[in-house]
């Protein structure tokens, strides 16, 4: 493929960001830049394979396996945050942004949160990039391990967002904690799965020339899933809530690890 692949898939973030921001004027709810996030991965995987196609130029299976596993997760992600914000008024982060900004929330939020995600989106994308950038070859090893590793985030995020889907339904949890299921291992463990599928494209990455800079991607979304826009945020929602205290108390914050045990026990 072309070797201009980082500048045309910026050229492609930057578009489909602005799309995105002209729809969430519009609809006025800032949130929708969740569900745009994962078919954004998507958008650019099938892009560059559709314009490795017209150029008459040959892609294999890693290529194809990297942008399928992209596109399940992308279009996953997007209809569980569809379903989860369907109805609801704009996600309390939003709301908090758009009342401390004020009369300079749409330029804010164009930069600090539109085109901050657009830039955090190619950066994650390294290793996609990477793969897609190489030459075709056959599967090997470390593709499998990849894939088994994939596989196991794919689990964790998938499972543990239906979990706690079917746990808020029940109105009898209205204003609790859920401590049951893939929750009883990790406060997040949707997150740590999340993670653990960039650490598996990373390894199928490993197979393309300059692999290794594709490190740069599991280890950013990592970061912000555990220091900035993931875990901080949300249990900053619940401080102060005894349940979630205690819970806190017992359970790891991302990696799953067995309860401890109560004091005094």
């Amino acid at each position: 493929m072309a070797s201009d692949i980082f500048w045309v898939s910026a050229v492609i973030i930057f578009l489909y960001m602005n799309i995105v921001f002209i729809l969430s004027l519009i609809k006025k709810n800032a949130a929708i830049v969740d569900i745009a996030w994962g078919p954004g991965f998507g958008l650019v995987a099938v892009a560059h394979l559709f314009r490795a196609s017209l150029d008459f130029q040959t892609f294999g299976w890693r290529q194809i396996l990297v942008a399928v596993l992209i596109l399940i997760w992308g279009i996953r992600l997007a209809w569980h945050i569809y379903k989860r914000n369907k109805g609801k008024p704009e996600d309390y982060r939003y709301a908090d942004w758009r009342q401390k900004w004020g009369k300079y929330f749409v330029w804010r939020s164009y930069f600090q949160i539109f085109l901050l995600q657009g830039c955090f989106m190619l950066v994650i994308l390294t290793p996609v990039l990477l793969v897609l950038n190489s030459q075709a070859d056959r599967l090997n090893f470390l593709d499998f391990t990849g894939l088994v590793i994939w596989l196991a985030g794919f689990f964790f995020e998938a499972v543990a967002d239906s979990q706690l889907r079917k746990f808020k339904k029940n109105p009898e949890n209205r204003g609790r904690v859920i401590t049951t299921g893939l929750w009883k291992y990790s406060r997040h463990p949707n997150y740590f799965g999340e993670s653990v599928m960039w650490w598996g494209i990373f390894l199928i990455a490993l197979n393309a020339p300059r692999g290794w800079l594709g490190i740069i991607s599991p280890l950013t979304i990592t970061f912000l899933l555990t220091r900035v826009s993931g875990v901080p945020l949300l249990e900053k929602k619940y401080r102060g809530n005894p349940e979630f205290e205690d819970y806190k108390n017992r359970t790891s914050a991302f990696i799953p690890w067995p309860p401890r045990r109560p004091a005094g026990n």
